[in-house]
């Protein structure tokens, strides 16, 4: 299964850059993990940017109105569409600033909050790639996540 990852505008912040940067290198042992920036905008634009980008794939749509879960809550979902077989792309939506639209989230397959804090994008992606590290750290029984 491959990951697409796709968030509105790319990092100003150095320091989330190089985060994310790092967590993509070390997601690189776990399978396809794929980053691409859409163009910034409103929320109905970048959200009509990101359904387009991720036609075809499953949507989980980072909203802070979406189902709040546990790490351990991640790992059951991944080994769910893991097992499911049909699925060839799973991507990762995250917005504007302004957030999805709601055209976004009805579309998307699911919608998952990363935090009920209200996160700037970049550090919504730097959180977004550093869970997707520690869950499959935990699926391979890695040391990781203790």
């Amino acid at each position: 299964m491959k990951h697409l990852i796709l968030a509105a505008g790319k990092p100003a912040l150095g320091y989330a850059r190089d985060g994310i940067a790092e967590y993509l290198k070390r997601l690189t042992r776990y399978g396809t993990f794929e980053l691409r920036h859409v163009k910034d905008g409103s929320s109905p634009d970048v959200s009509a940017r990101l359904l387009d980008a991720s036609q075809g794939a499953y949507r989980i749509a980072l909203d802070e109105r979406g189902e709040s879960l546990t790490t351990a809550g991640w790992v059951e979902r991944f080994d769910l569409m893991e097992r499911r077989g049909d699925l060839k792309t799973v991507a990762f939506l995250i917005g504007a600033s302004d957030g999805h639209s709601q055209e976004l989230r009805a579309q998307a397959d699911e919608v998952w909050c990363l935090s009920a804090l209200t996160l700037q994008h970049e550090l919504a992606l730097l959180l977004l790639t550093e869970q997707l590290y520690r869950v499959r750290t935990i699926k391979r029984g890695e040391p990781y996540h203790r």
